[in-house]
């Protein structure tokens, strides 16, 4: 079981050795194509589609004319300056004939790590995903340094499945799932269909880096981090063969694959974040309106907002209270405390007149975590 099917929005990670042709240093149009096919699919069944798109190194280094040898970091963001072009043309090339439109993201660390730039960019990806579009995302590696980057896409894709609430993260690689030992080396190593638990002797089984390929930098211990991270986030991770046509309608054929199973929702794992894993840095008091429409699972609207405490920015964790001073849930801000205090009580359509911008929710339901009440769980 591969988890394809059922999965409601899915992130695949592409990487260099499968995007670029090893013969000519561009990028593999046969490939891309078979994929795309692959892709109007998934969207044909009502599935929503995000690719992690390594390339715009290993095209950049084509184009400038700096051959096969290690870069230095300033050359390193050159080639990505130059190649990222080529990369979003190869992909629209082979989407738009589908049916497919495509999106640019270029993200850093920060994005999936400061929280209001989590919460911009995590709105923008599902804007587009709403809209149909398959957003295209990669690591600006023009302004990345070697201490703010992720270091391989095989993380930055977890984390942007984590952002996005996927499902299912798919992981391309040059094998067709976690072996037992490196199959290129040990005739006896055997493949594991189904991985429940990360432990310490799965992780043990995790090789290098692919040295067979000049363009990559990931390897099964980065998939493995990646399936970590995901995991965490209510997400599973399928690793599987990249380098055939069509490699996830491959998989719903039968072909081997491993499935890192998760053991939470991606809902209640965002959730269980909010409500433990970060400090509150304001209160927010409402109305008994608001206070039922929250336990009816509605997004908090300035008009049931009577109070702002503190000083927290954008994307801030805060404690919301109701009238009497008991703790509702807490969530994240999506105003900050200044402009809070500016529209507290007012409608939405009235919040653009005063801020210049907006018109959203307080905290919207999905990054509000509410107490449980003794009496929900008697």
């Amino acid at each position: 079981m591969s988890g394809l099917k059922d999965a409601r929005l899915i992130v695949v990670k592409v990487g260099s050795a499968l995007l670029v042709s090893d013969d000519t240093g561009k990028a593999d149009r046969a490939w891309l194509t078979a994929f795309a096919a692959d892709a109007a699919r998934l969207r044909a069944r009502g599935q929503k589609l995000l690719v992690v798109s390594s390339g715009a190194v290993a095209l950049g280094r084509r184009r400038l004319g700096l051959g096969r040898r290690v870069l230095t970091l300033a050359e390193k963001q050159a080639a990505a300056a130059a190649g990222q072009s080529l990369l979003m043309h190869a992909w629209e090339e082979v989407l738009e004939p589908v049916g497919l439109h495509t999106a640019q993201i270029l993200v850093t660390r920060d994005d999936t790590e400061v929280r209001h730039r989590f919460l911009n960019a995590r709105a923008t990806l599902e804007t587009l995903l709403e809209l149909g579009v398959v957003p295209v995302v990669n690591e600006n590696d023009t302004v990345a340094t070697d201490e703010l980057r992720y270091g391989d896409n095989d993380r930055l894709a977890a984390r942007v499945a984590q952002m996005v609430g996927a499902d299912l993260l798919v992981l391309l690689s040059d094998v067709d799932g976690l072996y037992t030992a490196d199959p290129r080396r040990d005739p006896a190593a055997r493949r594991l269909p189904v991985v429940a638990d990360i432990t310490a002797e799965i992780e043990a089984m995790a090789g290098g880096a692919n040295a067979d390929h000049g363009v990559g930098s990931g390897g099964m211990a980065t998939k493995l981090a990646a399936a970590r991270i995901a995991g965490a986030a209510g997400c599973a991770t399928l690793i599987t063969l990249g380098r055939r046509a069509a490699p996830l309608q491959a998989v719903e054929a039968g072909e081997p694959s491993t499935l890192f199973e998760p053991h939470t929702t991606p809902a209640a794992a965002y959730k269980t974040w909010i409500a433990g894993s970060l400090a509150p840095r304001g209160v927010v008091v409402v109305d008994d309106g608001a206070a039922a429409a929250l336990r009816l699972g509605k997004s908090l609207l300035a008009a049931g907002v009577r109070a702002v405490q503190g000083a927290f920015g954008k994307g801030d964790a805060v404690v919301v209270r109701d009238l009497a001073g008991a703790e509702l849930g807490r969530g994240l801000a999506r105003y900050d405390a200044e402009d809070a205090r500016r529209i507290l009580g007012l409608r939405s359509d009235a919040i653009e007149a005063v801020l210049g911008y907006g018109a959203g929710p307080m905290i919207h339901a999905d990054d509000l975590a509410l107490v449980r009440r003794a009496q929900e769980t008697a």
